[in-house]
This record gives C-alpha cells, sequence and structure tokens, in this order.
C-alpha cells in the first residue's frame, strides 16, 4: 500500500505522503531493550511526523500499555481520553497515558501536522504519577521548539541505520531529553525566566538574586499577592519543598561552591551567607549536603 493508493488512517496507522514512521520492532524491543537494566525503565517504542494528516484519526477502547506524545505543530485536532473532549491547536503538545481508552484525529477543515513518540517500559506507572506529566495529560503550549526538531532528526535518523545495541542506547538516552523540552520547556527557552507568569519560579529567582540575604516566608508571600499558607502549598507542590527550606538549600549550595573555589573560613563563608551563628550554620549544611563544612572542604581536596 502507497501514500497515493491510500490515504487516512486505516487500523490506526495514517497513510498520506510525506508521513514518516518508523515502529521498534517488538522482537528488537524484548531481545535488546526490555531485559536491558540501563534502557527498560523508559524506551521508546516508535515515532513518526505526519504533515497535513488529512482524514487522521484513532481509537483504541483499552488504550495501550505505553504512553504516546503528541506534538501539533500546524492546523488542528483532537483528543478523547475516556469522556474528556480536549482541542488541540498548533503549537501544542499532550501526553496519552497508558491503559487508557482514547481517541484523537485531525481536525476535518484544516487537518493537523503533528510529531509523536510512542514510549514504554517498567517505570511508565511512577512516570504518569507525577504531578508535571498528570498536568500535560491536557494541552499545553511550546514556547520553543527549534531543539525539539533538532532531536527528533537525530532520533529518527539513528534508527534508520538499524536496532544495533548502540543506536538503541542512543536514542533512549535521547528519550528523557526529548520529553524534559515538553514538560520542562520553559528551562530550554531562551528568554529571561522573569518572563514567566509562574510565581513559584519567580521567587525561585527572587532567592537566587538575594541568596546573601535573610527573607522570610511572609516576605515572599506578599511579594506575590499570596497569604504565607498558600503560597507554601503551591511552592511545596512544585518543588517539593517549603519555601523556606527550599532557600537555605540553595544557600547551602552556594555555601559548598565556596568551600570548593575559596580559601574563606567557616566562619566568615557563615556570615556571608547570611549566618550570624556559625555553629547553626554547620548544623544546617551538615543536615543538607550529608557532612560538616569543614569535612566537606577536606573531601574536595583528596
Amino acid at each position: 500500500m502507497t501514500a497515493n493508493q491510500q490515504a487516512g488512517s486505516q487500523k490506526n496507522i495514517w497513510y498520506g505522503l510525506g508521513r514518516q514512521r518508523i515502529e521498534i520492532p517488538k522482537s528488537v524491543l524484548k531481545a535488546l531493550i526490555s531485559k536491558n537494566v540501563f534502557m527498560s525503565n523508559l524506551y521508546l517504542h516508535g515515532l513518526g511526523y505526519y504533515p497535513k494528516a488529512e482524514g487522521h484519526y484513532t481509537y483504541r477502547k483499552k488504550g495501550l500499555k505505553e504512553n504516546f506524545l503528541f506534538y501539533c505543530t500546524d492546523g488542528s485536532g483532537f483528543y478523547k481520553i475516556k469522556d474528556k473532549t480536549c482541542k488541540v491547536a498548533a503549537n501544542q503538545f499532550f501526553f496519552l497515558p497508558q491503559n487508557v481508552e482514547h481517541a484523537y484525529g485531525s481536525d476535518e477543515k484544516d487537518p493537523w501536522t503533528i510529531y509523536w513518540i510512542h514510549f514504554g517500559g517498567e517505570g511508565l506507572a511512577a512516570f504518569n504519577a507525577m504531578n508535571i506529566i498528570e498536568k500535560h495529560f491536557e494541552p499545553a503550549h511550546i514556547k520553543s521548539s527549534e531543539q525539539i526538531f533538532a532531536l527528533f532528526e537525530k532520533m529518527y535518523k539513528t534508527l534508520e541505520l538499524g536496532y544495533s545495541y548502540e543506536n538503541l542506547l542512543f536514542v533512549n538516552m535521547c528519550l528523557s531529553q526529548f520529553i524534559s523540552y515538553f514538560i520542562y520547556n520553559g528551562k530550554h527557552f531562551t528568554s529571561k525566566q522573569t518572563d514567566t507568569n509562574d510565581c513559584v519560579d519567580k521567587a525561585i529567582l527572587f532567592m537566587q538574586e538575594n541568596i546573601y540575604k535573610n527573607i522570610s516566608l511572609q516576605e515572599l508571600a506578599s511579594t506575590y499577592n499570596y497569604s504565607p499558607s498558600r503560597f507554601s502549598a503551591l511552592f511545596k507542590q512544585k518543588t517539593g519543598y517549603a519555601p523556606i527550606d527550599y532557600f537555605i538549600q540553595m544557600k547551602m549550595q552556594r555555601a559548598s561552591q565556596k568551600l570548593d573555589l575559596s580559601n574563606d573560613s567557616v566562619k566568615a563563608i557563615a556570615i556571608e551567607m547570611g549566618f550570624d551563628d556559625p555553629y547553626y550554620f554547620t548544623r544546617r549544611f551538615t543536615k543538607i549536603i550529608g557532612v560538616s563544612p569543614t569535612k566537606y572542604r577536606s573531601l574536595q581536596k583528596d
């Protein structure tokens, strides 16, 4: 069957002009990947590119054992997870999670152009349980896509050269980076972080800029027009830490750099980092870094 003979979707595969598609054979996945300790946690099953995918439509009652990541670069479409339908516009992406009834398709009047990857692994359930992933079961906007296209091309071209162990290892090492370009797109975006509307990101940047000062929770919360309790909840949801604990952690990271790169005394570093009591500084450093400042410095010089 050729693209000229058939268009649209047949058996969940789109046939059309300009399509690119590679699915790694199950025999290869079983022999070289699924039993490999390094790759088995999260690995690529396939990837593709469908330009102006007129007639593209897929429905799976039981879903798949793996995830899909779809990136719409032009046109529009939709997807449905159970009873919820989401529209997808240009420059948006979304995840389809494993084992969930779903459907997706291209708009009839303005068919989408999409890049997609299909991936699974032993760690997929834990991957899908992360807040940052659950958030992207709904469409999200991409700010920067240059790196996405470049890495997709590398992965695709590598698989075109065959399924050697080296090729599969390279592609699967690229996979996590590729996913990060979507879920952490803002961190790869070249514009200043201050452009973000996220109060937590702004607060972390504020902490970095004031690393040598002492900042209270009240000051942080009021800066972004939240109550201390609400700000703390938002901050902990995103970072896993309370705001001031995170700030202290950043201070200790900076202190460890100073221990590595200067001959300043522990007391001088403590005072510079905003700690009037060097003994309290030492206790906090030891708790966060795992060794005392003096021990840390000696370990770095071995």
